[in-house]
């Protein structure tokens, strides 16, 4: 070990030491997961949000995400180490039994149990999410429209996990630190946890890809780990002239308000409405609003109504970040289980703990290669990562980054009252390392050659079924399905509230809204004028 590493041992050693176990039992995390409702025959579902299942505007944890057809399930941020991640996955798991029965009400359809899509109709039959007649809700859907007008419907359609993840009297100063390790490390949990290797073709129709054809109706990488996190996903040559720095909440937000406030020819073409009155976007700047910049992760701070998210942060600086590279895992019924979890607490400590230079833009560029690589290559033997202008084994950098975090998962364990479960973790990620072939990247083409005839569709299509039969099977109470029914009646009333109480015209409430007055203040600037 050389001196540098030694040192840098040492010193996460005496920041994991310093924060004791009160502060690791005080970790909150919590899990959003988007799935798209599917067809039994594998094609998109194309009718409307269950209505059992309430406003998708107003209900607390079942809502849509791009497209009518996506559900997405949002649990509470669930405290604690030894239930924490249990508890979390608990919730997730009864809202999922709660939307199957509800969906089994009206139909037989199922939640697609992959990140990528299952096959889709054409681009612009892929139905927009719909959040009622208020302002809010039609701004909602108007900002869709324009994610549809920049990126196309079919981008929109690929659905992940969510994790937000906090711990008690972290300061954005070191949120932003985390973040920049959070990025350089980011290859690891690509490597890890991705399991969208292949794609059904009509993803891919009428686009350019570096994918190969497996069978008559399927793409892939060989060694691919996550296509939903490659060239394929959320990328954009709008996105990609921004040089987002987080090396600090006032450049993060600087960023973000020229994107938010910065007109942009291509999008300026489109216009805010089409000769017919209807809203093509919010509007025609490089971002329309805050939620349209992809990242792997977003500092964050929960909004008051009406709030924009770049005001609150720098009003009251970062609450928790949100992991936002996880794929749907397809072997677990929920997308994600408790060891995977477990270890992104883990991760995201060595993150918080380890010293964490200022970015560059030339790292910039090398994090950007490294999660292309990564996503595209990740199982392939000897795969080089760039770090600090040097070429590295990714196994080996992953190993390195894995030892550092057993003292933390040791603490964690510790902090639990004994057990192994954080250091289980750990060994499972170190045996992965050497083992590429137990990836879920490769239990999927495995699946899909042993099971399927290579077939994408056909492998998603059996996973989902048996999926949704596992949910369906499991006790739910007549008392759990009276409180979710009781969430979903309230839900309904909260939106009929927000729409008789609205007054205000809607081209006045669009404006107002992305009005560059309501982005707040740096901290700097803000204190200045008190």
């Amino acid at each position: 070990m050389n001196s540098l590493h030694a040192r840098s041992t040492a010193l996460l050693g005496d920041r994991l030491q310093a924060l004791g176990p009160a502060r690791l039992k005080g970790m909150r995390r919590g899990i959003e997961k988007e799935s798209l409702r599917a067809q039994p025959g594998g094609a998109l579902a194309l009718t409307p949000h269950p209505a059992a299942l309430g406003s998708a505007l107003t209900h607390p944890c079942i809502t849509t995400d791009f497209s009518e057809s996506q559900v997405e399930l949002v649990t509470a941020a669930h405290k604690g180490l030894g239930d924490g991640a249990d508890a979390a996955l608990r919730e997730l798991t009864q809202i999922h039994q709660f939307t199957y029965r509800a969906m089994q009400a009206v139909g037989d359809e199922m939640l697609w149990v992959s990140s990528m899509p299952c096959g889709l109709p054409t681009d612009e039959t892929i139905p927009i999410a719909r959040f009622g007649s208020s302002n809010v809700g039609r701004a909602k859907s108007v900002y869709r429209m324009g994610l549809s007008h920049r990126y196309g419907r079919r981008m929109q359609t690929i659905s992940g996990i969510h994790y937000n993840w906090s711990l008690p009297e972290v300061t954005s100063e070191q949120y932003f630190a985390l973040i920049r390790n959070f990025r350089r490390h980011a290859f690891l949990l690509l490597y890890l946890f991705g399991a969208s290797p292949a794609v059904c073709s009509t993803f891919v129709a009428g686009r350019q890809h570096e994918l190969q054809q497996l069978s008559g109706s399927t793409m892939y990488m060989p060694h691919g780990t996550s296509l939903r996190m490659g060239r394929l996903g959320y990328q954009s040559d709008a996105q990609a002239s921004l040089a987002v720095s987080y090396n600090s909440l006032e450049g993060y937000g600087a960023s973000l308000q020229d994107a938010l406030t910065r007109p942009y020819p291509a999008y300026e073409a489109v216009g805010i409405q089409n000769p017919g009155g209807d809203y093509n976007q919010l509007a025609p700047t490089l971002l329309q609003i805050e939620n349209e910049f992809y990242g792997t992760i977003r500092p964050k701070r929960v909004i008051f109504p009406g709030e924009r998210p770049l005001h609150a942060l720098r009003e009251r600086g970062v609450e928790y970040i949100e992991v936002r590279l996880m794929d749907l895992d397809p072997f677990e019924p929920v997308g994600i289980n408790a060891q995977t979890m477990r270890f992104l607490d883990v991760f995201l400590l060595h993150c918080l703990l380890s010293d964490s230079p200022p970015d560059t833009p030339q790292e910039i560029a090398e994090l950007k290669h490294n999660q292309h690589h990564t996503a595209a290559r990740g199982r392939q033997a000897g795969l080089l990562l760039k770090r600090g202008g040097r070429e590295v084994p990714l196994t080996g950098w992953g190993a390195e980054v894995v030892a550092q975090c057993a003292p933390i998962a040791a603490a964690l364990d510790a902090a639990n009252g004994g057990g192994t479960q954080y250091s289980d973790t750990l060994r499972a990620a170190e045996a992965a390392l050497l083992d590429p072939a137990t990836l879920p990247s490769a239990r999927v083409l495995a699946a899909m050659a042993k099971e399927h005839e290579n077939s994408f569709v056909a492998f998603a299509r059996e996973r989902s079924a048996l999926t949704k039969e596992a949910l369906l099977g499991l006790p739910f109470s007549a008392e759990q399905q009276a409180a979710f029914e009781a969430l979903s009646r309230q839900s309904i009333a909260e939106q009929k509230k927000i729409e008789a109480a609205d007054t205000m015209p809607f081209e006045i409430y669009r404006q107002q809204y992305v009005s560059a007055d309501r982005l707040g203040l740096p901290r700097r600037e803000a204190a200045a004028a008190v």
